[in-house]
């Protein structure tokens, strides 16, 4: 902030905007001037930051000296870059952006003289005036928590805790999950369960490969089998997509059902029925389970969508008919949103633990106030007198930022992080689309700051944030993962500006930054590969079978074959092996070979092998098959 020490000289503004004032200190040290600049919130007090002036500009010239000599060293000397430099700056002094124009106040010309004025806006604001009380809002307020209270509960806790499984439970856990020959996954038959489905199950995918057999599924729901008259699934099945696929429970509001455990089976046909797909498996499994007709349990609707429109006119009816203050409208979208997600759209599990709501809610306030302070007052209060468009560029905007699991559901990228922008089909496209839009927007919003004069000042802090980023990413052992409520809270200030585009741009990157921290907290930006990996391969070294397709004698019966593989590295860091025969975890050792003895003649088998080391196995090869003429099939290359 570049004023000078003049005296009465004011520049003033709107009262949304950046006030300037400078005048001369007649007070007892009158060899000092005084410089106050007043950012004026139209829905409180102004806020004023005094910064006085020496008259002695020893220490100024310190600083512009420093100036000048960084100023040689980028060569800010040349005269182009001057004129950029310039540019950038904007004017002097600091200007304020009007305030925006009714949209809604029509004036039509007709014929030569005569038109038609509607003015929307005043007539709307003026019909609903006697509604702005702040007792009708209050009286609102108790009504919505007890009305909310009731949702949640006939959402969450009107059926059996035990009862509720997320939408990737399983009875069989991927790879060795369930020890050696399943031991940790019984029982394996006669035993049934009632459970309870969220909605929405559909949409949950695997982000990494899982090899069932000779096959792999990603970006799918995992289904085995269901094609039978019994509709038998594999044991690994996800409960509640095969349940959407049997049509037992409704996608889009979830649902209860029950199921029975039936033990081994052999021949899962693959199956497609309510746009989910299943797949096969040739062989034999010791876990499967059946639905049963009917189920117990009661109260199993998910209520998210009516939670959704019950919220969505609350929040309209705050902005365009109560019309409280500016603060108290923001601090309603940032409580509403932050529970809704919570309790209805993206809850942690099932039911939502409250107590870890709480424990992210404190800090999220805490955030969010910071968003008033550097953004929101600025832009919300000069739509006081347009309520109309209040609620369309801000609730629109912020519906879309709160239900962003659902509005990017269809984008391919998961995580931005370089394997899965790579491993997702389209994934590299959705990216380079994504940042050409957000260029875009970021390219206009500079263009509205630099109107204003403030655009050295952005810049400076966003420059310093930049390299802040940039040291975090160097750092040995960590990866910088931007999460999308560290991008909400990084391009927030840069919306402190009252036009229609900063409206909309507040209204998302709130909904945005609550929906991250509500559904998965404030993750750290800086994670370890392991924190990354999920259920992905590691890296880790493969054995190899000794075994192959050139020397498996397909003469000798099954009953008595025998396949090997290759000994342990000579490196001392693995100390055995674990050996999946049908994805089934057989045998942990360390032995050369397996015996064949007891596998069922006339099936396909499908074999994998991994290293091991103080009982935790690395990552499996891909699958060698023996089908049953007794070909046998060489693993591709690289982990399963």
């Amino acid at each position: 902030m570049e004023e000078g020490s003049s005296s009465s000289v004011a520049g003033t503004s709107s009262s949304s905007g950046i006030t300037h004032e400078k005048s001369a200190n007649e007070g007892s040290r009158q060899n000092r001037s005084l410089t106050d600049f007043r950012r004026k919130d139209s829905s409180g007090p102004e806020y004023t930051f005094d910064v006085v002036e020496g008259q002695h500009t020893g220490h100024n010239d310190r600083v512009k000296s420093w100036y000048a000599r960084l100023g040689r060293v980028v060569g800010l000397e040349h005269p182009y870059a001057q004129k950029v430099w310039l540019y950038l700056k904007g004017p002097r002094p600091k200007r304020d952006l009007p305030e925006p124009t009714p949209w809604l106040n029509l004036n039509f010309p007709i014929g030569h003289r005569g038109r038609i004025i509607l003015p929307l806006e005043s007539a709307w604001a003026r019909v609903t005036r006697p509604l702005t009380s702040p007792w009708l809002f209050a009286i609102l307020t108790v009504g919505y928590i007890i009305g909310f209270a009731f949702f949640s509960r006939a959402q969450s806790f009107l059926t059996p805790a035990d009862a509720f499984i997320d939408c990737t439970a399983t009875y069989w856990a991927a790879n060795d999950g369930c020890g050696l020959n399943g031991e940790n996954c019984g029982p394996f038959d006669k035993s049934t369960f009632d459970f309870r489905c969220p909605a929405q199950c559909s949409s949950v995918v695997l982000q990494n490969p899982r090899t069932v057999g000779n096959e792999q599924v990603i970006f799918e729901p995992l289904i085995v089998g269901g094609g039978d008259s019994d509709h038998t699934y594999r044991g690994d099945t996800f409960i509640c997509a095969a349940a959407v696929q049997a049509g037992l429970i409704s996608d889009s509001k979830g649902g209860c059902a029950s199921l029975q455990t039936i033990g081994t089976f052999t021949n899962y046909l693959p199956f497609t029925g309510h746009g989910l797909r299943s797949i096969g498996f040739p062989s034999t499994f010791p876990l499967s389970f059946r639905f049963l007709p009917t189920t117990t349990l009661r109260h199993c609707e998910d209520l998210r969508n009516e939670a959704l429109a019950f919220n969505v006119i609350i929040t309209t009816l705050i902005f365009l008919v109560l019309r409280p203050k500016p603060l108290v409208a923001f601090w309603s979208l940032v409580c509403i949103g932050f529970w809704h997600v919570t309790l209805f759209s993206q809850p942690r599990d099932t039911p939502p633990p409250i107590d870890a709501a709480f424990e992210t809610f404190l800090p999220t306030l805490f955030v969010a106030y910071a968003f008033w302070r550097s953004a929101w007052r600025f832009t919300l209060p000069v739509f006081e007198k347009l309520p109309i468009e209040a609620t369309v560029w801000y609730l629109g905007p912020y519906w879309v930022g709160v239900l962003t699991n659902l509005t990017t559901d269809k984008i391919p990228i998961d995580r931005l992080t370089p394997q899965d922008i790579k491993k997702q089909p389209g994934g590299l496209t959705a990216l380079i689309i994504i940042v050409i839009i957000l260029l875009i927007i970021v390219v206009n919003q500079v263009r509205v700051i630099r109107k204003t004069g403030w655009l050295p000042f952005y810049l400076r802090w966003y420059i310093c944030g930049g390299l802040v980023l940039l040291v975090l990413s160097q750092l040995p052992g960590l990866q910088l993962r931007l999460h999308h409520y560290i991008i909400a809270i990084a391009l927030m200030p840069g919306t402190a500006f009252p036009t229609r585009l900063s409206a909309i741009y507040q209204g998302f990157l709130l909904g945005m930054f609550l929906n991250g921290v509500a559904a998965f907290g404030f993750d750290s930006i800086l994670q370890t590969a392991q924190d990354l990996q999920r259920d992905a391969p590691s890296g880790s070294a493969l054995p190899s079978f000794a075994t192959n397709s050139t020397n498996f004698n397909s003469s000798i019966p099954l009953q008595n074959q025998t396949i090997f593989w290759d000994p342990l590295p000579q490196d001392d860091v693995w100390d055995g092996f674990a050996l999946l025969v049908d994805d089934v975890e057989r045998y942990v050792g360390t032995a050369l070979n397996y015996s064949l003895a007891a596998l069922q003649a006339g099936i396909p088998h499908f074999f994998r092998l991994a290293y091991t080391s103080g009982g935790q196995s690395g990552d499996f090869t891909m699958p060698a098959t023996l089908w049953p003429n007794g070909t046998w099939v060489d693993p591709l290359p690289g982990p399963s």
